[in-house]
């Protein structure tokens, strides 16, 4: 046993090929082993890379260091024999490659949120594959259902709780659904719901666009004003101010009543010289005033009047009138069914005039765009709607959303300007317009 221990560590130098490499049958190129490296003679094995894999890897040695000439073993084993394996790693100061590029899962990926302002970059499919023209379904919904609303606004029933009259009096305040729904339309990156905006914007301008511009033009023979002027007004005295400020030649006035009636009337005396008060209505001109008939509207008391005032160009009739308000109640919703019967009544009147020209002066409590009043809207003329520049709102006077005040005419009265007053002490803004007879 002994002796065999002794032969093995004397036979190990000689198969390690630890010694200077010879020539021979395996040396030559055309032999099966290595061929000598052409810058010299073999010289020793590196024990660090013995079968020269960093150099047949491609990679730069460590340090600098050269790889030793003749590498390989006395075998002449070919280092394409041994594969390059992945064991061998990456020396830290080896330099990367070349970036690989973003791939489908990168930032550039379809349905990526993208960058730039609400991720508009990216328009292609979500993350669950829905592309822009299916996403956002329910905010398109929403847009035409807006666009419905607006286009058949008098086709929804008043019969549950007045819902038809209580949208027509602030119908055009519907057009904010549009900026509130192109904030979700923009994040969902819905093309179905840009798309569907655009219906009810078109009705919005073909309803209302035309009241933005600035239609007044020309002058006028004389100017009129009406003004609820509250009954609770804090401040009378800034009223009769405001009106005799104004410039108007005719003016009417509404909720009349006990103290600050006397006051309008000692007020006003000094510019207008003549005046009728009936019941909570009253009219003051610079022009003489005739034919005063009460106009009976189903109210139970006096709200309403027709006088007749002989302006330098003609005789004109004009009603004053205060229509019953409309509540909001728990039990009844929108409440206007005395309304309503008060608007046939004095539209009937109106129709019934005998002269042709015909001013209408007054808290009717509704718009131009609800049907219940359509009695009277449907054969006047709203002076805002002629000669106006904007929607004219009069009510409420610290944030006006609705124009419930109005003047309007027929016959040969044309308005070249109208207009809402400053603010007084009541909770209605004056309306004013500016008329030429013809």
């Amino acid at each position: 046993m002994a002796q065999a221990d002794r032969a093995e560590r004397t036979a190990a130098p000689a198969a390690g090929g630890s010694g200077p490499a010879t020539g021979g049958a395996d040396a030559r190129p055309d032999g099966p082993g290595r061929p000598a490296d052409p810058s010299g003679p073999s010289g020793p094995v590196d024990p660090v890379d013995p079968v020269g894999r960093v150099e047949s890897a491609g990679l730069e040695r460590p340090g600098g260091q050269e790889a030793p000439a003749g590498l390989g073993g006395p075998e002449g084993a070919a280092s394409p024999e041994i594969p390059v394996g992945p064991e061998i790693s990456a020396d830290p100061e080896i330099p990367a490659g070349p970036e690989t590029p973003a791939g489908p899962e990168g930032p550039d990926a379809p349905g990526s949120s993208g960058a730039g302002f609400l991720g508009l970059r990216r328009w292609g499919r979500d993350g669950r594959g829905s592309t822009t023209w299916r996403r956002g379904l329910v905010v398109a919904a929403l847009a035409l259902l807006t666009a419905a609303l607006l286009a058949f606004h008098s086709e929804v029933p008043n019969n549950i709780g007045n819902l038809g009259s209580l949208l027509e009096t602030f119908l055009p305040w519907l057009g904010l659904a549009v900026p509130a729904l192109l904030v979700p339309a923009l994040l969902r990156r819905s093309a179905t719901a840009l798309v569907a905006l655009l219906l009810p914007v078109l009705i919005w301008f073909n309803m209302f666009g035309g009241l933005l511009s600035d239609k007044s033009g020309g002058t006028g023979d004389w100017t009129v004003v009406s003004h609820n002027v509250a009954a609770a007004n804090t401040d009378p005295q800034s009223t009769v101010k405001l009106l005799k400020e104004s410039g108007a030649q005719i003016v009417a006035l509404q909720e009349l009543a006990g103290k600050p009636l006397r006051g309008y009337e000692s007020g006003l005396a000094d510019a207008y010289p003549y005046h009728v008060v009936e019941g909570t209505v009253g009219l003051w001109s610079k022009y003489p005033v005739s034919g005063v008939s009460v106009v009976d509207i189903k109210m139970g008391w006096t709200r309403a009047f027709r006088a007749q005032v002989a302006t330098p160009q003609g005789p004109v009739a004009v009603y004053v009138a205060h229509l019953p308000s409309v509540r909001l109640k728990a039990e009844g919703g929108f409440t206007v069914n005395q309304r309503d019967a008060s608007a046939q009544a004095l539209g009937d009147a109106i129709e019934a005039e005998p002269l042709k020209k015909v001013l209408l002066l007054g808290d009717l409590n509704g718009t131009m765009n609800d049907r219940s009043l359509a009695p009277v809207t449907s054969q006047m003329r709203s002076a805002q709607g002629a000669a106006g520049d904007g929607f004219g709102f009069s009510w409420p006077a610290s944030f006006p959303m609705a124009r419930i005040d109005q003047i309007m005419s027929k016959g040969g009265l044309r308005p070249t300007d109208s207009r809402t007053l400053g603010r007084d002490g009541s909770d209605h803004l004056a309306v004013a317009a500016t008329y030429r007879y013809q």
